[in-house]
């Protein structure tokens, strides 16, 4: 049965959130209109779509006639007023020009779990908007996950370790697994990598003769939304630690690059490393906060990447996701718990 909570205000502002376990927020679109009057409808109801956003954290809209990345950039423009750029990168994307990405170019088979976007910049999309071009046959839905929750639900313990010392990311840099630095970085020059890394708080050196870098950036876990307030988990921390991965991947991943060789790792900020079991924790939490909805051709989910993780499930047969990224937000803003630093530290943020 559909649960539908509808206030007064999103009535007469012509919204109408349809809200079931399990799924993200739902918003018909008027049905059948052509991409300029959608465009339209949106950039009327540009707010109360920005409210529900606040509220839910990811409200998908349905009914809409984006059928490539023109279209996609198009409605993007009418919901996101500022563009953000994609820094640090991590995984492989195509780029579409414009400020439109795939999703991500990592294989079919592979599912990537709940994830800020940029958790480990200092400044990061606030909105992130996902857009269905192709549905995949099976799977394939773009999970998300709401971090308020998430916080409320992770053992009091290891909350309040982590808002002391915050989370220590460190990525070596290849050709053969993650990402070469220059890829990351964008240039080919390391002087520009280096500046860019003294600029926002991430330590390198660089390693193999200067053929490789490695990076270490101590960021808070935890973050305030500077639009409603709340605090919310927000880092990459059990996304990229060791024990998360597949334990045949990392046994495979371990004996060729060695414990601290591995293309991402993570640790509690004072440089200690969580049990099996402290990781398996919050992993649990994550999948308790997942929901996912199939996606359907047209398709748009807006995401407040503050407030909301997203992920994608392994899929069958094609599958065109696009992304833009907007709203930039700087972690300062954020009272962040930790303050960041390019080493380990065990002091919070008012210390």
């Amino acid at each position: 049965m559909t649960l539908t909570t509808v206030t007064q205000a999103q009535v007469s502002a012509g919204i109408t959130p349809v809200r079931e376990p399990g799924r993200p927020v739902v918003v018909h679109t008027p049905a059948g209109a052509d991409l300029d009057a959608s465009v339209a409808w949106l950039t009327t109801h540009r707010e109360a779509i920005q409210a529900e956003l606040h509220r839910s954290g990811a409200v998908l809209l349905r009914g809409l006639p984006v059928t490539d990345a023109a279209s996609f950039a198009v409605a993007r423009d009418a919901l996101i007023r500022q563009r953000a750029g994609y820094k640090e990168k991590a995984t492989p994307r195509t780029d579409f020009g414009e400020g439109v990405f795939s999703s991500t170019d990592l294989p079919a088979v592979q599912p990537i779990r709940l994830h800020n976007e940029n958790s480990y910049t200092l400044d990061f999309p606030g909105v992130l908007l996902f857009g269905c071009v192709i549905a995949p046959e099976e799977g394939g839905a773009t999970t998300v996950g709401d971090m308020r929750e998430a916080l409320r639900l992770l053992p009091p313990e290891l909350v309040e370790r982590f808002e002391r010392a915050g989370w220590l990311l460190v990525r070596n840099y290849s050709e053969l697994a993650g990402l070469p630095w220059y890829k990351t970085f964008a240039t080919e020059d390391k002087a520009v990598a280096e500046a860019y890394c003294e600029e926002n708080t991430v330590g390198y050196e660089w390693v193999d003769d200067g053929d490789s870098m490695i990076t270490r950036q101590r960021r808070s876990a935890i973050v305030t939304h500077p639009v409603t307030g709340e605090r919310t988990w927000f880092n990459h921390f059990a996304f990229w630690n060791s024990r998360t991965l597949d334990p045949d991947v990392r046994e495979v991943l371990v004996e060729t690059y060695g414990e601290d060789g591995l293309p991402f790792n993570t640790y509690l900020g004072d440089g200690s490393r969580l049990t099996d079991a402290e990781v398996d924790a919050i992993n649990a939490v994550y999948d308790r906060v997942t929901v996912r909805e199939t996606w359907q051709a047209g398709d748009l989910m807006i995401v407040d990447n503050i407030l909301c993780a997203h992920g994608r499930e392994a899929f069958k047969g094609d599958r065109k996701i696009l992304v833009a990224m907007g709203e930039p937000v700087a972690l300062a803003d954020c009272a962040p718990a930790t303050r960041p630093s390019t080493t380990v530290h065990s002091a919070p943020a008012g210390e």
